[in-house]
């Protein structure tokens, strides 16, 4: 997790369907404004990052906190679009053991179990930083502080031993400038310049099987912190220390800008025998300039044939560290970016359509699809979704709703449903004709039957 990058840019704050037969057109007047929500309209089978990644070899992840998994919006896009998770903040140690030898994971395992249940896979972070420490470690003396790092070390990654695909064993341990010297920490100033091997180490002897990365910003590209971290990395391997892979954080900004070297660094990383990640991908800014950025990066990592994945710091913008610089890929109504399409396209896949019109209009007879809940209520709630023609305009458009079981679709308006399955297909009653530009909407509501879960809505198909 990045401290303060050139710049001044400050550290990130870390906080703490099944409706069995056609469903007949239903007039609704009602749809309450409170609590809207938007979602992104893309299953996790049609143009997700996530997929197009896999394609080419690699993952495509976000860091996910606990306490927005309920929040539906949140989740579902999580669900559509990413195949791995970092816990945020969850497996750190003030986290998971605040007080000596006392663990609590009850808030990373709702992360894992997460998922786990979506087939997703864990990144963990981290288990030895300087930052996040509960103050009983800084109180240690060095015979104890080793104890309790290796201890703390063992138990974690006991706890979820064949669960997590790469492992921050160590991170952000050098400091920021020319000199390329380790940063004071506990570990550093009482253990020395051993405790990252000694860690590596431990870890080793836990998993055989998960990666071992070390984890760093400001190293995207060559200069004395990366030489550094380099000369670590290739002395590790020189003397058979377990080291399988580097971690990039790659928080960009106008300070701090992608470098014109940094597919180079990458590669002369993965040189040495390690995979590298990219690992906190965020890059400040809107519009053509932030997916231009993002291209850069993301075929940075596809032309390293060991850069095995790319971690984007969160899934919406109202949730980033760096909110006030809109860094994701996502808005804060979850609303697919131009950056978006950009990763999308760069990554081989197709966005159905293009993002909610898009710089380009979203191309000859485009539609999408973006889900809000309206209304809730015990047992139920109204959603709605809007159709939106892109550059062109269209004459009919298709719009499938996959509604969890055991929820029930009691009634649909301003579309016409059948469904089959799962899906939920709507296609327009009087409103299919859209200018482009201009949208339309339907609604339908939900018996919830236990499940609060939100519909997941597919790729519109227009004509």
């Amino acid at each position: 997790m990045a401290q303060i990058p050139p710049g001044g840019v400050p550290a990130r704050p870390h906080l703490p369907a099944r409706a069995g037969r056609a469903l007949s057109l239903v007039t609704a007047g009602v749809l309450a404004a409170a609590g809207v929500v938007a979602l992104a309209g893309n299953a996790h089978a049609v143009g997700a990052l996530g997929d197009a990644a896999a394609a080419k070899g690699r993952y495509f992840g976000t860091a996910v906190a606990a306490n927005h998994l309920g929040e539906a919006a949140y989740a579902s896009t999580l669900d559509a679009q990413f195949d791995s998770v970092t816990p945020e903040n969850e497996m750190k140690w003030d986290a998971v053991e605040s007080s000596r030898n006392s663990f609590n994971f009850s808030a990373a395992d709702q992360i894992v179990s997460h998922a786990q249940s979506k087939g997703m896979k864990v990144r963990g972070h981290t288990l030895v930083w300087h930052s996040q420490l509960p103050g009983w470690v800084s109180g240690l003396g060095a015979t104890d502080l080793r104890s309790a790092m290796n201890n703390h070390i063992t138990q974690v990654m006991t706890h979820y031993k064949g669960k997590i695909h790469s492992w921050d064993v160590v991170n952000e341990a050098y400091q920021d400038g020319s000199s390329g010297a380790r940063r004071s920490s506990p570990f550093q100033d009482k253990l020395g310049n051993g405790f990252i091997e000694e860690a590596f180490r431990t870890a080793r002897t836990v998993d055989a099987d998960a990666k071992l990365c070390y984890n760093d910003y400001n190293t995207d590209g060559q200069n004395a912190k990366s030489n550094a971290v380099y000369a670590m990395v290739k002395d590790f391997k020189q003397r058979g220390v377990p080291i399988d892979c580097v971690g990039f954080q790659s928080h960009f900004n106008s300070n701090s800008p992608v470098p014109s070297d940094f597919q180079a660094n990458l590669q002369r990383f993965a040189d040495l025998g390690v995979d590298v990640q990219i690992t906190e991908l965020d890059i400040e800014g809107s519009g053509s300039a932030q997916a231009a950025n993002y291209t850069k990066v993301v075929n940075a990592c596809l032309a390293v044939t060991r850069c095995t994945g790319i971690t984007v710091w969160g899934v919406t913008d109202k949730y980033s560290w760096r909110s006030s610089g809109t860094p994701l890929l996502f808005d804060g109504d979850y609303n697919k970016k131009p950056a978006y399409d950009a990763v999308l396209a760069a990554l081989g896949g197709s966005g159905g359509g293009g993002d909610d019109g898009g710089e380009d209009g979203g191309g000859t007879g485009a539609c999408t699809a973006t889900y809000t809940q309206t209304s809730t209520w015990n047992g139920g709630y109204n959603g709605q979704v809007t159709v939106k023609a892109g550059g062109s305009g269209i004459t009919a458009w298709t719009v499938p709703v996959t509604v969890p079981s055991p929820q029930k679709v009691s009634a649909v308006w301003n579309g016409n449903a059948t469904t089959s399955g799962d899906v939920m297909t709507v296609k327009p009653a009087w409103n299919g004709t859209l200018a482009a530009g201009t949208s339309t909407s339907f609604g339908f509501t939900v018996t919830t039957n236990g499940n609060t879960s939100a519909p997941v809505v597919g790729a519109c198909t227009a004509s």
